[in-house]
């Protein structure tokens, strides 16, 4: 008995210390060190007066820059929109700006040694060997055909049944279902059957949105020391990541022991490759939450934005069927490889909601050394520079002053499709690090768009609802995107009564 008074004392004396840490922290955080205008207003949060995400108050301020670069004092952190600062920092010194010790310190219970967050040799081993897989004609095509066997067999039943029964439907969160359902079939050779008609609850899915919700939460934190505490500690939101990254552990260990009891050797998904030549089950499986944090979430996001986008100008969607019945004619329902490539105007329309609402919004990387960016900007060493991709996809001298507005046009010269400088086009970033999966996520995002557009009209529950994105790795709606689904040629187009029972189906549990 004594021992546990002795033990509850010390646990409850912590507790309360923490307590007083966390109080002198936020009145420090409301007497700032800086007084600039900016500093003040983030320790502040009045920002959220005027705007409905951070990343839209840093567009503001970034297009009010004469160099598209801002300091954030109280963070340490140097932010741009400027595409010469990007070439410097992904290109010209790509030494100098690794992902960094800081970095990997907040994602690193998640990611482990993933490829995400990891520098040096963990960096160039696994992107060596996820670039000779990812390069093969031959991947390329089992991926393809694994994507259009999902479509085929899951997503079209579970429209066609939700539009039978005129449904609302959230459609984030089919997409991230789907996506979770080709990432594991293409990365780990196994199926999860999140997209089953009776779209069943994912534990896996679950317990990896929450880790990596609570994971990107940690950078919100006023000082690294507050996380670190509590997750000594064991408490509060440490504490529900710590259970959330378990359950994520032993799912991504029973995937692993799955494949190695089916044997590896002779396999096409990704885990079966790095099997081969590792050994070590940590580190396949910090392998394994990068693909799927790489795989699901961006597509899932991609996918939304487009949807709702496309629901601001109806006249983009008639275009794009109009191509694909000119492409594919009127009875092939799913199309062939060489005939998605043939269509730019969906290829155009994809890429410009991607300049307006990238899956991943910025990017950071630390400072070696101390640097001059090309505007003039001194970076001392150890600052975190953020490149800002959302904010590069709404800047005039970027792309023009139509900049904001959704113009797949832009894309095209004389009918065909003309890709940016990647520079200035950060969305599968650029340089050394350049995205390994794009052309995948392509061809997943315009398949899964082409099968909707042809066979539904999709139209968004609410026409003037504006994204606000939840705290996470990836752009995430809040309270997903609500459609109803209407079969093109067997329902008669009209409009939803203001009693319509708006049953939303579809979510996570």
């Amino acid at each position: 008995m004594d021992f546990l008074a002795a033990f509850s004392f010390l646990f409850f004396g912590f507790t309360i210390l923490f307590s007083l840490f966390s109080f002198l922290i936020y009145v420090l955080r409301l007497k700032p060190w800086c007084n600039c205008d900016v500093c003040k207003a983030y320790l502040s949060s009045s920002w959220t007066k005027d705007f409905a995400n951070l990343c839209d108050w840093y567009t503001h301020l970034l297009r009010k820059s004469k160099t598209g670069t801002i300091h954030v004092h109280v963070l340490g952190n140097i932010i741009t929109a400027n595409p010469e600062n990007v070439e410097h920092m992904l290109k010209t010194k790509f030494e100098n700006y690794p992902k960094g010790k800081p970095f990997s310190a907040l994602l690193g219970d998640l990611l482990g040694r993933g490829i995400f967050n990891v520098d040096g040799d963990h960096w160039k081993f696994q992107r060596k060997m996820a670039s000779l897989e990812l390069g093969s004609v031959s991947i390329r095509m089992h991926a393809f055909d694994l994507i259009m066997c999902e479509i085929r067999s899951r997503l079209l039943p579970l429209l066609s049944s939700v539009a039978d029964e005129q449904r609302v439907l959230d459609l984030q969160d089919v997409f991230r279902r789907f996506s979770f359902d080709n990432i594991c079939k293409f990365s780990f050779g196994l199926d999860p059957g999140c997209l089953e008609l009776s779209l069943p609850a994912c534990k896996f899915a679950a317990a990896f949105d929450t880790a990596s919700k609570l994971s990107a939460e940690r950078a919100l934190a006023p000082s690294p020391i507050v996380w670190k505490i509590k997750r000594l500690l064991s408490i509060g939101s440490e504490k529900e990541l710590k259970e959330a990254i378990k359950k994520v552990n032993e799912l991504a260990e029973g995937m692993i022991n799955e494949r190695r009891k089916a044997g590896f050797s002779k396999n096409n998904d990704l885990l079966s490759r790095f099997m081969t030549s590792i050994t070590d089950e940590k580190y396949l499986r910090d392998i394994v939450i990068s693909f799927l944090l790489a795989g699901r979430d961006t597509v899932a996001s991609g996918l939304t934005s487009f949807f709702w986008l496309l629901s601001q100008r109806p006249e983009v969607e008639s275009a794009i069927r109009a191509e694909t019945e000119k492409v594919m004619g009127l009875n092939q329902d799913l199309p062939s490889f060489q005939e998605m490539r043939e269509m730019h105007c969906l290829n155009a329309a994809v890429h410009e909601s991607l300049r307006l609402y990238p899956p991943v919004q910025f990017d950071s990387k630390f400072s070696q050394e101390d640097d001059i960016l090309p505007d003039g900007t001194f970076v001392p060493k150890g600052t975190r520079v953020t490149y800002h991709q959302y904010a590069m996809g709404r800047m005039e001298q970027i792309w023009g002053p139509d900049c904001l507005e959704f113009k797949p046009e832009r894309w095209l010269k004389n009918g065909v499709f003309v890709p940016a400088n990647p520079f200035k086009y950060t969305v599968f970033h650029a340089g050394v690090r350049i995205c390994l999966g794009k052309e995948m996520a392509l061809v997943e995002m315009k398949a899964v768009a082409l099968a909707i557009i042809r066979g539904f009209n999709t139209r968004v529950v609410d026409p003037n609802q504006v994204p606000r994105f939840s705290p996470g790795l990836t752009a995430t709606v809040r309270g997903g995107l609500p459609v109803v689904i209407q079969e093109r040629g067997s329902l008669k187009t009209h409009q939803l009564p203001n009693n319509f029972p708006f049953e939303v189906i579809g979510r996570l549990i």
